[in-house]
Formats: structure tokens, sequence, C-alpha cells
């Protein structure tokens, strides 16, 4: 099998504010640049910080669809609302190793 899902890498954490607490979904669609640009952000913060993703295709999922539409692509951490449209790298990583302290 080629290249496991991060999901599937996850370590146990050794205290509540390590990172791999975290969980970051992007949600976005087929053929969105701001999605792609979203994207680059996300792979690359997770993967210095340890932090498992997943992608969640808004043409798939109709509640996700409703909800968001009008604001993808959509970053969720831990399932709350991080941000919109544009993902700054810097308060990504500081929410991930900031928040929940």
């Amino acid at each position: 099998m080629a290249g496991m899902s991060p999901l599937f890498r996850r370590k146990p954490a050794q205290s509540p504010e390590h990172s791999e607490n975290h969980l970051v979904t992007l949600i976005r669609k087929p053929g969105c640049h701001l999605c792609d640009d979203a994207q680059l952000v996300v792979e690359k913060v997770c993967a210095e910080l340890g932090v498992p993703w997943e992608g969640k295709d808004i043409t798939e999922d109709r509640g996700l669809h409703d909800q968001y539409w009008e604001q993808i692509p959509v970053v969720l951490i831990d399932g709350r609302q991080h941000t919109f449209w544009r993902v700054n790298e810097e308060r990504l990583r500081r929410a991930l190793t900031d928040q929940y302290k």
C-alpha cells in the first residue's frame, strides 16, 4: 500500500496540549483554486506539527454543502470552524500549538 493516511500514523499524545490531540478538517470542492491553496497550507502545517488532517468534499455531503457552501474552503479544528476562504499559515500553526492549553 503506497503512503498511509496521516490518520493511521497517529501516536498517543504524551500530554493534553500535545498537537496530536487535534484533527484538522478541510472542507473543499473539486476545481476550487482557493481550496487547492488552503490544502497546501494545511498539509504543510500539519506535517510540521505531526497533526492528522482529513479532506471532505462538499459536493458529496449535503449537510456540509448546506452549512458551508458560501464559505469554502473551510478549515475545522476538532470539528470547530477555524477559518474560511483563505488559510493563514501562522494563525493555523498557533491554533494547533497554543489552543486548548
